[in-house]
């Protein structure tokens, strides 16, 4: 089944999507599956997401041994480690500043934790994001360098504060790790490691700023080891200890699992799984998580309680929690937390609807415009980013959502389609005067914006983005791997598929169609979801949940169950309840059998 056909003849689904197969010449999928002995639809898996026989072993085995390059090609990476060593070793009081979501906060976490275990501690200084907002701002690094910070180390954040960090640079030094695209001219700062910057040739760009952050602890644990410190009384620290923070990090912050990023993941899930962290212990325990933490738990369940303290103001909540050996104090935290995660659902829906009013306005006339941008008075700078990704995935295209304050001045955040490079075109406009500030990297930005400055915006990313988008929406079918019976949806499957993953940004989760099968049952559960009940045509029953479909034309479908058997495509997930364990099929779309 090649590129330009339809999936089982559907050019338009209920959705109103064309059907493509993912993999585009089914004899990559037969020649893999020789040459590596795979089942068929493993390889067809695989094959659809490029993987050819040299890849398949790392690929299917992900281990730090395979992936884990020296971490000394990241340039500047000595030198920071050399000069955070000797922080270490000399009692120089060390300030590590973090962002204030899941990255920052494990990555802040990562670094005081491996400090402890040396013989040594750091302070950590997370910024309010309502009132100081993202990154190094001036009145902090005064007040941390009048309070005795000789050395500053910036995470996930630093690469873009030009001016702050220029002013301070004399006072205290400063090592920025970070992983957001750097401009040519880089802040006067000691060391600067991102692989983003534009003289590293790592390769390793696609790393989150915790991922970075573990390089540099191998790189400072080597100049520790290599200098003698560690003796009798000192011991070697096990840094595989902290890769549950890895994962977490990596999977929040939606990088692309491939290479490096896959085998922290991999691995990190295994860390979590183990509940060695007291912190996420506590967490995992207060949003009720009891199955093996996989992407889904860290990337649904934990993470959003972690950044629900940064959106809502007690931005360093996260890292206290993550890097804290108290239980008491790790479980009043991780119940606070779980509050202020009920408290941000609350605030992001009322913001939600009053954005969807406003695309869904936008649409009237046929044409969305080439990235919508939707805004309002007092939203709630904490969920922008919750908003701008819902509208994304909702109206396939990039997006960002702003809230003005009474003074007219906008805080926002984007989120973008693969291949269009949203941080780079909000640099761009910053550069051209029409922002007032922003950055980011291609998924994702974050921006600072006067009202008056939001058409000449619109204008300018209309003109920059409207190819890129072009071609991303050429691409954007909703594509299928394979066809599964209900019969063929067995536990068996799931663990041969689960050989393929961590799935995520740059390793999509299958998606399967259950062909001609008939809805005997479909019922609302809650306000926005429809449970149903299918049946193949040998007669076998899989369950099956469609989530948040209130008021579409998928809602409609299933609700009017058709009379004839119909497609439904979806993801197959693992359903867990009292003990019982079965597979169930999570839908995403369906459409009635192409007309031969």
């Amino acid at each position: 089944m090649w590129d330009n056909e339809c999936f089982l003849g559907i050019e338009k689904s209920a959705t109103g999507r064309a059907w493509r197969p993912r993999l585009d010449d089914p004899e990559k999928a037969r020649t893999l599956g020789l040459r590596c002995d795979l089942p068929e639809l493993l390889a067809r898996v695989l094959a659809g997401r490029d993987i050819d026989a040299p890849q398949a072993e790392a690929f299917l085995q992900p281990t730090l041994k395979a992936h884990m390059p020296d971490p000394a090609i990241l340039r500047d990476g000595e030198k920071a480690a050399a000069r955070i060593a000797k922080a270490i070793t000399e009692a120089e009081k060390i300030t590590v500043f973090g962002d204030y979501d899941v990255d920052g906060g494990t990555s802040s976490a990562l670094l005081k934790l491996f400090f402890i275990s040396v013989g040594y501690d750091a302070d950590i200084y997370i910024p309010n994001r309502l009132t100081e907002g993202y990154g190094p701002n001036k009145a902090a690094l005064e007040e941390l360098a009048n309070s005795g910070t000789q050395l500053l180390i910036t995470v996930d954040c630093g690469i873009t504060s030009h001016d702050v960090i220029d002013d301070v640079h004399q006072q205290m030094d400063v090592v920025i790790i970070d992983h957001h695209l750097a401009d040519e001219d880089l802040p006067r700062a000691h060391a600067i490691v991102n692989p983003n910057r534009r003289d590293d040739i790592s390769g390793l760009g696609y790393l989150a700023a915790v991922g970075v952050s573990f390089l540099m602890v191998v790189l400072i644990n080597r100049v520790l080891r290599d200098s003698g410190w560690y003796n009798q009384e000192r011991c070697e620290p096990d840094l595989l200890k902290w890769l549950d923070l890895v994962a977490l990090g990596t999977i929040c912050d939606v990088v692309p699992l491939v290479g490096l990023n896959r085998a922290y993941v991999t691995q990190g899930l295994k860390v979590l799984g183990a509940r060695q962290n007291i912190g996420l212990r506590a967490l995992a325990d207060a949003a009720g998580l009891e199955k093996r933490p996989d992407t889904y738990a860290a990337g649904f369940v934990l993470g959003p309680r972690i950044n629900a303290a940064g959106r809502l103001g007690h931005s360093d909540l996260g890292s206290r929690l993550l890097s804290t050996d108290d239980e008491i104090i790790a479980n009043d935290i991780a119940a606070e937390l779980h509050e202020l995660n009920r408290q941000r659902r609350d605030i992001e829906q009322r913001v939600l609807d009053q954005a969807f009013v406003q695309a869904e306005a936008e649409t009237k006339g046929g044409q969305l415009p080439t990235v919508l941008i939707c805004s309002g008075d007092s939203w709630h700078s904490g969920v922008v980013g919750i908003i701008a990704g819902r509208l994304k995935d909702k109206f396939k295209r990039p997006a960002f959502a702003i809230g003005f304050d009474d003074k007219g001045i906008g805080t926002g955040s984007g989120r973008s389609l693969s291949g269009v490079d949203l941080g780079g075109a909000v640099k761009a406009a910053v550069e051209a005067g029409v922002l007032e500030k922003g950055g980011g990297h291609e998924m994702a930005a974050g921006l600072t914006i006067k009202r008056e400055q939001l058409g000449a915006f619109r204008a300018f990313l209309d003109q920059r983005l409207k190819r890129e988008v072009e071609e991303a929406h050429k691409h954007l079918g909703f594509l299928i791997d394979g066809a599964v019976s209900a019969s063929g949806a067995t536990l068996n499957l799931l663990a041969m598929l689960e050989r393929a993953g961590p799935y995520g940004s740059g390793n999509p989760e299958p998606r399967f169609v259950l062909p001609a099968h008939r809805i005997v049952y479909a019922a609302r559960v809650g306000d926005d979801h429809v449970r149903c009940t299918l049946v193949s045509g040998e007669g076998v029953r899989i369950n099956a949940i469609a989530f948040r479909t209130r008021g579409t034309a998928l809602d409609q479908f299933l609700l009017d169950k058709p009379a004839t058997p119909v497609h439904i495509a979806g993801k197959l997930k693992l359903n867990e309840w009292r003990g019982r364990r079965d597979v169930q099929m999570i839908i995403e779309d369906a459409a009635l059998p192409a007309t031969p």
